[in-house]
């Protein structure tokens, strides 16, 4: 059964898979379609973004496809970051290491350290119906990294979620999973598809 992850970002693609472990779904993403454009992201919400992003690859691909558009809203920042949270600062074409330097310069002259992460997850099915869904993780930011993260994740390695002593990309990652905005959006997802009718939606490509 293929599943579209619409992303060429490595790190979800990792926390994807670990979510459909268990399941029967072979995960591709646009690389192993040889799918070379992008998506613009030019929505005003954080579901208007992973809605485009879901539908370019369905369009590309004509396979059930599932993509986020998650980001991070710091009290401190205002408005700065949410949808904007990898083109915030020194742009998208930074790399991890440069943009969480940044990010932790700015958050180290600002007392209020709260944040709330946001994913919303847009899935379009074989007949091309959309669903989505939203995970959200209130947390703080350490002052600076405590974990190594996985690529394309750097703030994994300066957010410790309420609850818990140890930043995200510290915890195993079936807590993190568990746990975190992305995770929880996944989770929605992983009971509306193991549904036996919509189980049926990707069948039709073994």
């Amino acid at each position: 059964m293929k599943l579209l992850v619409g992303t060429n970002n490595t790190g979800k693609v990792v926390e994807i898979r670990e979510v459909f472990s268990n399941l029967p779904f072979t995960l591709l993403t646009p690389e192993h379609l040889e799918i070379e454009e992008v998506p613009e992201e030019n929505g005003i919400s954080f579901a208007e973004n992973a809605i485009a992003k879901a539908q370019f690859y369905y369009n590309r691909a004509k396979l059930p496809t599932v993509a986020d558009d998650s980001g991070i809203l710091v009290e401190a920042f205002e408005e700065e970051l949410g949808i904007h949270t990898r083109r915030w600062g020194p742009g998208a074409e930074a790399t991890d290491e440069e943009w969480i330097g940044f990010f932790l310069d700015r958050m180290k002259k600002e007392q209020n350290k709260r944040a709330r992460f946001v994913c919303s997850l847009a899935y379009i099915d074989d007949t091309g119906r959309l669903t989505t869904f939203e995970g959200t993780c209130e947390g703080t930011i350490t002052d600076s990294l405590e974990a190594p993260y996985l690529p394309g994740l750097p703030i994994s390695g300066c957010f410790r979620p309420d609850g818990y002593e140890q930043v995200f990309s510290a915890l195993p990652i079936e807590h993190k999973n568990s746990t975190s905005h992305r995770g929880r959006a996944l989770q929605q997802f992983l009971t509306y598809i193991t549904d036996e009718t919509n189980l049926a939606d990707l069948s039709t490509h073994r």
